[in-house]
């Protein structure tokens, strides 16, 4: 993992999109507000996200209310078709579910739709968070003397593969040429970025760079001001910052770094109740699926917290308790919705629907008899010993005593035959 730009073909460009509002938020803070503070850009940036996600968080929440009121006639439809396994029943079944959610007007993909956006974001941010200068400009402004400074010492390939060493940071992969390279310059900000305050400490005091020691100083107190919150680095892990505040005797730190994640349980827990509060599943066992999952993804939450970026796991943070705000405030909406004016609405778009997937199902029909009028052939005479061509020339499906092979065009065009017979008797 190269700890610059990331380059991937699909979160790559997600990724460089992110980095672009963050660093225009960032801009606008530091030219307008005066404040120079990652931490804020993300709280800053949460928003935005939240606000651009809105439509998407409507449409599912009014998806959940809609859910719980119609749930009982689900159930019903469950119920009358329970111990009936055929064909033709189950899809009765599926196209009266499916008159139930046209009359309501949503889809029963709606609740998966923010997920499956969110998710390509949340990965692309874990980029983003992790290296903060290849997307925000300004921060990585702060190296360029320093950086210049450790390429022009001699050496500074051995001397930065020891920094890494030295202090363990496993989370970046570097390749020094050794040649004084744009990559080189990107791959010594990856490190100097992840160092901890006690690597600082050793890169100022040491003999690795021993004429950059204001340089270096400077560099670090400008990070500071700018990418720690509470006095902890927003691009270590927790994990990491425990390890080494611990051997440290920083005590407070490790205390903090536990706190993190903790918080981080906590906000995913408060949504997911307030959550709850307006959905209902209508099914014993889906309840249960939920409510299982409902209480590991917060555990996951405090799992992964604890590995991942301190800034990500903020994002985290910042993200559900956004959410929890604007469920309470649709909530409040959603409880004066008028059903019986959404139905009305519903009712001339569910005739149409229904009206095209007849239409679907009449084309099916007719093109299965005509893809399978050679299957009907062979059939009259694998079983004319059976069946008359008299009869069979009247209707292929009629009094073949299901003798077609399974899994045939033959087979499927008889159920499809079958299926329309017992709708038109009704």
């Amino acid at each position: 993992m190269y700890l610059t730009a990331y380059k991937g073909s699909f979160l790559g460009p997600i990724a460089k999109g992110l980095g672009w509002i963050m660093n225009w938020i960032y801009i606008f803070q530091s030219n307008v507000l005066h404040i120079n503070s990652v931490p804020l850009a993300i709280v800053l940036f949460t928003i935005v996200i939240y606000i651009i996600l809105f439509p998407l968080t409507y449409r599912q929440q009014k998806f959940a209310i809609l859910q719980k009121k119609m749930n009982p006639e689900i159930k019903a439809i469950q119920d009358k078709y329970k111990n009936r396994k055929d064909s033709a029943s189950m899809a009765a079944m599926q196209e009266e579910t499916q008159s139930i959610y046209d009359k309501y007007g949503i889809s029963p993909m709606g609740s998966c739709l923010q997920l499956v956006i969110q998710m390509p974001i949340l990965f692309a941010l874990y980029r983003v968070f992790y290296n903060i200068p290849a997307y925000i400009g300004s921060v990585k402004g702060i190296f360029t003397e320093l950086v210049n400074g450790v390429i022009t010492t001699d050496g500074y390939k051995s001397i930065m593969e020891k920094v890494v060493s030295v202090n363990n940071i496993k989370s970046v992969t570097v390749h020094f040429a050794g040649d004084k390279s744009v990559s080189d310059k990107n791959y010594v900000i990856d490190v100097l970025y992840k160092l901890s305050d006690k690597g600082w400490d050793s890169l100022e005091g040491s003999k690795y760079f021993p004429h950059l020691s204001s340089s270096i100083n400077s560099v670090q107190g400008q990070l500071h001001k700018i990418n720690y919150l509470f006095g902890i680095n927003i691009s270590d892990t927790p994990i990491h910052l425990i390890q080494t505040a611990f051997a440290a005797g920083a005590f407070f730190i490790v205390f903090l770094a536990i706190l993190i994640p903790v918080f981080s349980y906590l906000s995913q827990l408060l949504n997911i109740k307030v959550s709850q509060a307006m959905s209902d599943s209508g099914d014993d066992n889906m309840a249960r699926q939920m409510k299982t999952m409902n209480m590991m993804m917060p555990l996951m939450s405090l799992f992964f917290a604890f590995t991942l970026p301190v800034g990500l796991t903020f994002y985290w943070i910042v993200g559900a308790l956004v959410r929890t705000l604007q469920t309470v405030f649709l909530n409040r909406k959603f409880e004066q919705i008028d059903l019986d004016s959404i139905i009305e609405k519903n009712k001339v778009k569910a005739a149409k629907k229904k009206e095209k997937r007849g239409v679907r199902q009449s084309q099916i029909y007719e093109s299965a008899k005509i893809n399978t009028k050679k299957a009907t052939a062979t059939s009259k005479a694998s079983y004319s010993n059976k069946v008359s061509d008299k009869d069979l020339s009247s209707n292929p499906f009629e009094n073949a005593d299901n003798h077609y092979k399974k899994g045939s065009l033959a087979e499927k065009a008889n159920l499809v035959n079958d299926f329309n017979n017992k709708n038109t008797k009704r």
